[in-house]
């Protein structure tokens, strides 16, 4: 491919400025004998299915009124820096607002606002609590994943109060592999709560059936990766997500 500079003038500048599908096309053929790809079907013929579901909920009351304040309040935000900067420069104001918004709809109790009551209701929690209710009386087994460890630390407080037993990782966690094969043989451990930047990838979690993602993440490639942690070889049962 060259050096840098010849690489940017001969592919880069044309396919990316000036759009030209000749020179795109002469690239691709250029690297397509090094990239092979596999797909999970012909790795694993046998590999059980993988059932996706969305669990919709509303927002309580008290999470609705706070979701239109901040709402207001980020976009009085967005306009206000897009018309001072710009919008490419103003694109981590706009993503402070739509991670806001996104806390409000996982708990409350992630803004730190002042003035909230600390047993303020969520709706997602609560369905939460519902779900793995079902996949605990089911005997089954779940991965639970969030982008925030300050919301799995609330999900922890719900299963200690409940006496539910549970692994956790995070990117905190020293000793990965330990806790990664407590889950994996301890059957009595139903529940591992994991952030999914810290356990997206590299780990095997065949133990489990069910994978719950708490909050979506931007990234759709990056949940399914996540789920893979159960969906792959030495999987026997079907896996929900």
């Amino acid at each position: 491919l060259g050096g840098a500079r010849d690489f940017r003038e001969r592919y880069e500048i044309p396919i990316t400025r000036d759009r030209d599908s000749a020179v795109q096309a002469r690239l691709a053929r250029r690297v397509r004998p090094f990239l092979l790809r596999r797909v999970k079907r012909e790795v694993a013929p046998d590999l059980p299915a993988r059932i996706e579901h969305v669990a919709l909920c509303d927002l309580t009351p008290e999470q609705a009124a706070v979701y239109r304040q901040v709402l207001e309040a980020g976009r009085s935000e967005v306009l206000a820096a897009v018309g001072a900067q710009g919008l490419a420069r103003s694109r981590m104001v706009v993503l402070t607002t739509l991670l806001r918004l996104r806390q409000v709809c996982c708990d409350l109790r992630l803004l730190d606002l002042p003035g909230l009551e600390a047993g303020a209701p969520s709706g997602k929690l609560d369905l939460f609590e519902e779900l793995l209710e079902e996949v605990v009386d089911g005997g089954h087994r779940a991965l639970v994943f969030s982008q925030f460890t300050s919301m799995l630390a609330l999900i922890r407080e719900r299963l200690t109060a409940q006496g539910i037993e549970f692994c956790y990782l995070d990117g905190a966690t020293a000793d990965r592999g330990s806790v990664v094969q407590r889950f994996q043989g301890q059957p009595g451990i139903p529940v591992f709560l994991i952030s999914l930047k810290a356990g997206g990838t590299g780990l095997n979690l065949t133990a489990a059936d069910t994978v719950i993602h708490f909050d979506p993440w931007w990234n759709p490639a990056v949940e399914a990766q996540a789920t893979d942690r159960a969906h792959r070889l030495g999987q026997t049962r079907v896996v929900t997500s």
